[in-house]
């Protein structure tokens, strides 16, 4: 009885379901007028749907996600159209849209006063061109001073990460979007309130839908007063809004500007297997220096400006950024951030253009695997000509459904030559693309329509560096222990079958 009470006090089920009463109360009204005025009522909803339909084919989005809402709008006249007014993608206020634009210009400002443009030079022509449009996209450029370190696992960072936490001098920024009470964020606590009695300029952000099982309500109040600035991205309240759908996805640490972290790994005890969930918990993270931290710094302070708005002087990003950087390193390194609320794809580009320009192999991992037409065609163009392409998988999944989402591609991706494997000891985090032993890709951005186009995400694109070497070793260690994909496992039943196309066509959605 106790466990059943503490269920349904938890704020995320408290939240769903008053969203849920909510939807109920939509439906109801928009389905009784029918009962008593059926002809009017048909022809309304006909009209309604055509309408509506028109208005989602003519939107700048995915085409995945356009069938995703035609089917919802109609089928489900007029609770489907009510539904798309509430959660009709990234629609904005003017004044929202406005100070968007501002934080991404005041963060371009901000690397172009204090760094200027890229300090490394490229032989490649498809390394600079991969190069050339994330500077052009994510206003970021590429560096080759300070260091790059890969961690294949949670532990493996683990004391990296608190050792730098602690050589803090002046500043420690967190951005995370999953924080949870346990061993990892206790140390990491700690470190943080002996750094605030030092003086120091300790901040954190996280999302709250993705520390709403993991954090009280308060937390925020918690770290506040005890001198931790706090800010929580996008709360979730028990109101339809459409912003409900954007999370701030990314993960990101910063050390006085000179040291950064980011990757698959979030600030929890599943992340460095001091607890058990789904199997072992496989993911990575970078560890960088010079100016591709402090452009992560940038990003950081970008985003707390939405928050808390500076007053814009050209002082604002230099008082932050370390007096001198490192000296030039073998290898280029390249932050990005993606913006949901722009029409362009950053992560989802990177990812694309690696798969154009691969020669000899491209090896992928991934939590999820609900793509659209033009990563499947890219996946499938690549492996048919020539290209080893490989995909590894969770082989415990976290979410039942979306797994069945997952699985919905293996049997046209392993019949057009994709290699696809499931890591048998566990669940598999890692956002990792290495590609003919020259490019490689870490950060956060699952390849799901989530990550791809409803999140805040953020990566490092790396050329020529000797870590290569070490994430490609990681990626064989891992298909050591996972078991490849073959045609029979593709098959299913025919119920099976149905739901996962059912679950296809509203994978956008879910």
């Amino acid at each position: 009885m106790n466990r059943i009470i503490k269920f349904f006090t938890r704020r995320l089920v408290l939240v769903s379901l008053l969203i849920l009463v909510q939807f109920l109360l939509i439906a109801a009204t928009l389905m009784l007028p029918g009962k008593r005025y059926f002809a009017i009522y048909y022809l309304t909803t006909w009209v309604m749907g055509v309408v509506f339909m028109f208005r989602i084919i003519n939107r700048k989005d995915n085409p995945s996600y356009k069938i995703g809402w035609l089917i919802i709008v109609l089928l489900l006249p007029p609770f489907g159209v009510a539904v798309y007014i509430i959660f009709r993608g990234n629609t904005l206020s003017r004044r929202k849209k406005e100070k968007l634009a501002s934080i991404e210009q005041s963060m371009k400002r901000g690397l172009e006063e204090t760094i200027g443009g890229e300090n490394a030079s490229f032989d490649d022509p498809e390394a600079k061109k991969q190069s050339d449009y994330i500077s052009n996209c994510a206003f970021t450029s590429p560096y080759s001073d300070g260091d790059i370190e890969y961690y294949p696992t949670g532990e493996a960072m683990f004391e990296p990460f608190l050792e730098a936490l602690r050589s803090a001098e002046k500043y420690i920024f967190i951005e995370y979007f999953i924080i949870g009470r346990g061993k990892m964020w206790d140390s990491v606590h700690e470190i943080l309130l002996e750094k605030v009695k030092q003086g120091l300029d300790v901040r954190v952000i996280y999302d709250d839908m993705g520390s709403i099982n993991s954090v009280g309500f308060g937390f925020r109040k918690e770290l506040e007063k005890e001198g931790i600035r706090c800010q929580v991205f996008s709360r979730y309240i028990p109101v339809l809004y459409a912003r409900l759908n954007n999370r701030d996805h990314r993960k990101i640490c910063s050390v006085d500007g000179r040291i950064a972290f980011t990757g698959g790994i979030n600030i929890a005890d599943e992340y460095i297997n001091e607890i058990t969930r789904f199997g072992y918990w496989k993911d990575n993270a970078v560890r960088v220096t010079g100016r591709c931290a402090w452009a992560f710094t940038v990003m950081f302070l970008s985003m707390w400006e939405y928050y808390e708005p500076s007053d814009g002087g050209e002082d604002f990003y230099k008082k932050y950024m370390p007096e001198t950087f490192p000296d030039d390193t073998p290898g280029v390194v390249q932050p990005y951030t993606d913006n949901p609320m722009d029409d362009l794809n950053i992560g989802e580009t990177v990812y694309l253009n690696m798969l154009y320009g691969a020669k000899k192999y491209v090896w992928i991992t991934t939590p999820y695997l609900i793509i659209d037409y033009q990563m499947e065609q890219a996946l499938l163009n690549a492996a048919q000509s020539g290209v080893d392409v490989r995909i590894v998988t969770p082989g415990i999944p976290d979410k039942p459904l979306v797994y069945q989402s997952t699985k919905s591609h293996y049997e046209k991706l392993v019949k057009g030559g994709v290699k696809l494997y499931e890591y048998t000891p566990g669940f598999i985090h890692a956002k990792t693309f290495v590609c003919d032993d020259r490019f490689a890709t870490v950060g956060t951005i699952n390849l799901d329509f989530r990550s791809l186009y409803l999140h805040f995400e953020c990566g490092v694109w790396i050329w020529d560096s000797p870590v290569i070497s070490e994430i490609r070793k990681d990626y064989e260690d891992i298909l050591a222990v996972s078991r490849p994909v073959t045609p029979e496992d593709c098959r299913a039943n025919v119920l099976t079958r149905l739901l996962r196309s059912f679950i296809e066509l509203i994978a956008p959605m879910i």
